[in-house]
């Protein structure tokens, strides 16, 4: 399934970010949480947020407190605002860019030969990276794309693939 939309794609890799070294329940469950604490990643009111709204969310135990990825959520909000300001849709299509064609599946191999990184998601990195955004390693971009329906690396015989 496609996740489509400015707003829905900042929560995602918003999300993704702060997933990094993490495992992905962590997230889950506190995404009621980070929803409320981050204004439903409404990327105008995330951008606007100030010192003290980053105070009071490294004292939000519902959030992951690390005040670089915090940062770097708020700061990321104020690109995309930019990016989408006079064209809405923008951060949608710079993302879906590097989508990988839809064709084969992968065959089946060991799970430990799945690649965590493609050349997509490293030259995503990199665009995002030149733009100014951070927490976009292409790790948690790929994790992005996959999650997003950028990619879909199921293999041949998996049950989702189907």
């Amino acid at each position: 399934m496609e996740l489509r939309g400015d707003r829905p794609l900042f929560e995602k890799l918003s999300l993704e970010g702060f997933q990094a070294g993490l495992s992905w329940i962590t997230i889950l469950r506190r995404r009621d949480t980070f929803r409320a604490a981050f204004h439903d990643f409404d990327i105008d009111l995330v951008a606007a947020l100030t010192e003290p709204d980053v105070e009071r969310l490294m004292l939000d135990g519902g959030i992951i407190r690390n005040r670089a990825k915090i940062e770097a959520t708020i700061a990321n909000a104020g690109i995309v605002r930019q990016l989408v300001q006079d064209d809405p849709g923008a951060f949608d299509r710079l993302l879906w860019a590097f989508a990988t064609p839809r064709g084969s599946r992968p065959r089946p191999v060991n799970f430990g030969d799945i690649p965590a990184v493609t050349a997509e998601s490293t030259a995503l990195s990199r665009e995002l990276r030149a733009i100014g955004l951070r927490f976009v390693g292409p790790t948690t971009l790929y994790a992005l794309m996959q999650s997003s329906g950028m990619v879909d690396d199921h293999v041949e015989g998996c049950w989702r693939a189907a």
